[in-house]
């Protein structure tokens, strides 16, 4: 297999290199240099931090949060990204290069004999290319990851401009070895953290059960402040397992809704995306879906663990405030086991997702929900990694 650089130079399309020349006002030739110039560079940044495992998770999340489907579509008709590619590439870049974004720009730029303005454009539009590439490695996990990055090395010195701020290669040689060494030993705790998680929900869910009021006989109000207190319940007593599994999500900030909720939730978590795709002019499809990322299921079973209740009711929060908007919930498994049985379940836990969204008092009637089982698979099954990302549940938008 070709490495990272080469598979992101193969789909630069001549296609998308005019489209961008044409609405730059810069040539072809140009444009396609700064577009491979912006994909070495950010190869570079994720090389200078192929060690740092918390990182390399960060990223890894947010390719998979968007889905291989939607990223593998980052060059769409004329050229242009679509509207959920162009905002994983947004994230991607600001993850990357934070307040140093305008002087890569600028470098990028330069190297390239594009003008100034034409930086923010190049970077824009290879950031879901290079998204779409790393889908590849989601199956190797963090280690697989950054093995593939420490391999770019000789070929990314020749590519990243001299001075780019940010970035400091790791020497070739002692890269692979630091690479292994502290991979292994950051990640090597990794399979703690979903023991120790769903160890701590379930303690929660017995002290919300036996302390449980009869909130659940009042009005759908009074159900909900129920259920976000199970929510509150459940996290607290988590805390310190959700913090290691969920700080890949980003900071939580105040999202403002048009009916003047204020929800309190993560950057990269799929509440932002969803309410982003809805106020964009993105059009409804059948391919973008949005994967929920933190709801938990008893294992093997459609019970939804009290810690999920904090998402749904962000969601049920969402429905309610753009009330044109009508969603599909689709579920999905691994394919360990019998296909009928995961089948079942899949659509069991989509339409028990979809029940307590009505509880939550959204309309049964903007909803539907189905199981696909271990169809759409978005990763490697023959992985653990791989397998997480299979069973999921996503949510597309069918109406807005």
């Amino acid at each position: 297999m070709g490495s990272l650089l080469d598979s992101i130079k193969s789909s630069i399309s001549p296609e998308m290199v005019r489209s961008i020349a044409s609405a730059a006002g810069e040539s072809p030739e140009s444009i396609k240099k700064g577009l491979e110039t912006a994909s070495a560079t950010m190869l570079g940044s994720l090389a200078s931090k192929s060690t740092d495992s918390g990182f390399l998770s960060q990223i890894m999340s947010l390719v998979s949060s968007y889905g291989t489907q939607t990223l593998g579509a980052a060059a769409g008709a004329g050229g242009t990204a679509t509207a959920a590619a162009s905002e994983a590439g947004s994230n991607f870049v600001n993850l990357l290069f934070g307040g140093n974004k305008a002087a890569v720009e600028s470098k990028i730029a330069q190297a390239s004999g594009l003008s100034s303005s034409s930086g923010a454009t190049i970077l824009a539009s290879a950031a879901p290319l290079v998204l779409s590439t790393l889908s590849s490695k989601l199956g190797g996990g963090v280690s697989g990851l950054s093995s593939a990055l420490t391999s770019e090395l000789p070929d990314l010195r020749g590519m990243i401009p001299a001075g780019m701020p940010g970035i400091q290669l790791p020497n070739l040689a002692g890269a692979a070895t630091a690479a292994r060494g502290e991979v292994s030993e950051k990640a090597g705790g990794g399979w703690l953290w979903p023991v120790l998680l769903l160890g701590a929900v379930l303690i929660a869910g017995l002290v919300w059960y036996f302390n449980r009021t009869p909130e659940a006989a009042k009005p759908v109000e009074s159900a909900a402040a129920a259920t976000q207190s199970a929510a509150t319940t459940a996290t607290n007593a988590i805390s310190d397992a959700t913090k290691a599994a969920w700080a890949k999500l980003g900071e939580l900030f105040k999202r403002k809704l048009p009916d003047g909720t204020e929800l309190s939730i993560p950057k990269l978590g799929v509440e932002n995306k969803l309410i982003n795709w809805i106020e964009s002019s993105a059009p409804v499809d059948k391919s973008t879906w949005f994967d929920f990322d933190r709801l938990l299921f008893d294992t093997g079973s459609a019970t939804l663990e009290p810690a999920s209740q904090e998402q749904l009711s962000n969601v049920a929060a969402i429905m309610k405030a753009y009330p044109k908007v009508k969603i599909k919930i689709g579920g999905y498994t691994d394919n360990t086991g019998d296909a009928a049985a995961n089948l079942k379940l899949s659509d069991e836990r989509a339409k028990n997702v979809m029940a307590e969204l009505v509880k939550l008092g959204v309309e049964p009637s903007r909803m539907e929900a189905e199981g696909y089982g271990d169809t759409h698979a978005v990763a490697d099954n023959n992985t653990e990694e791989g397998r997480q990302l299979n069973r999921r549940i996503s949510l597309r938008v069918t109406e807005k």
